[in-house]
Order: C-alpha cells, then structure tokens, then sequence
C-alpha cells in the first residue's frame, strides 16, 4: 500500500514549479497593467490641472492668450516631466469666452501600450459690471 502511494505521489512531482513559471510572468503582467493605469490617471490630473490654470489667468479681465498660455506652460513644466509625454498646450480666447485645451500621452510602461491624454477646459471671460444706481 506504501508503495502504491509512493507511485502516485511521483507523478505530481514538478507541478509546483510549472505553475509558479505560468503565473509568475502573468502576475507581473498584471503588475505593470496596475502601474500604467496609474500613470495615465496621473497624467490625465496633470493635463486637468494645467487647463485649468490657463484657463484661470486666460479668463481675468485684463487676460490674455499668452498669459494663458504662460501659466499652463508653466504648470506643465514643473509636473508634466514624469508621467505625461509630449504635451501641447492651446488656449483660445474669444469676445466672452476662453477655452484651454492639453493634450499628451501617458509614460510608457508596458511595450506598445500608447495612452492618449486629453483634458479640456473652458469659460466666460470675468467683466467688470459698475452697479447702477436707481
């Protein structure tokens, strides 16, 4: 009977490690996955918050495109260095409104994965209305 036992025990000998060699590459793979989802959020918070500054200077009564434009760039350049690729910056300005628009792509941490980012931002232009007295 010990004998039988043996035997059948002899078998199962080695599965460990061919499963430790198939779910070792697809853990890490799922790894990586956690990571670049966290990366194209990252970046997408960047290209929110960039927007979103131009768009706060761009709006002021006395702002312009440029100004708009400077402080977005600036924005980006302090915090778009990591996680976002390649960024460009487009504000517009018309006669009651301004919109701001960021565009990029996310760090690359898995092979032939390209995530774009894209955040928008918009809004009236701040006037000075005097009250009128009755």
């Amino acid at each position: 009977m010990v004998e039988r036992v043996r035997r059948a025990l002899r078998g199962d000998q080695g599965e460990a490690t061919v499963e430790l060699v198939i779910a070792t590459p697809l853990l890490l793979l799922a790894l990586l996955a956690i990571i670049q989802f966290a990366l194209w959020s990252h970046a997408t918070h960047v290209a929110q918050a960039a927007a979103s500054q131009a768009l706060a200077a761009a709006r002021t009564q006395d702002g312009t495109t440029s100004s708009g434009h400077a402080a977005g760039q600036r924005l980006l350049d302090e915090l778009a260095a990591g996680p976002l690729r390649d960024p460009s910056l487009a504000v517009s300005r018309g006669a009651a409104a301004v919109s701001v628009s960021v565009r990029g792509e996310a760090a690359i941490v898995l092979p032939g994965v390209h995530l774009p980012v894209h955040a928008e931002a918009s809004g009236e232009i701040e006037r000075f209305v005097p009250d009128t007295a009755p």
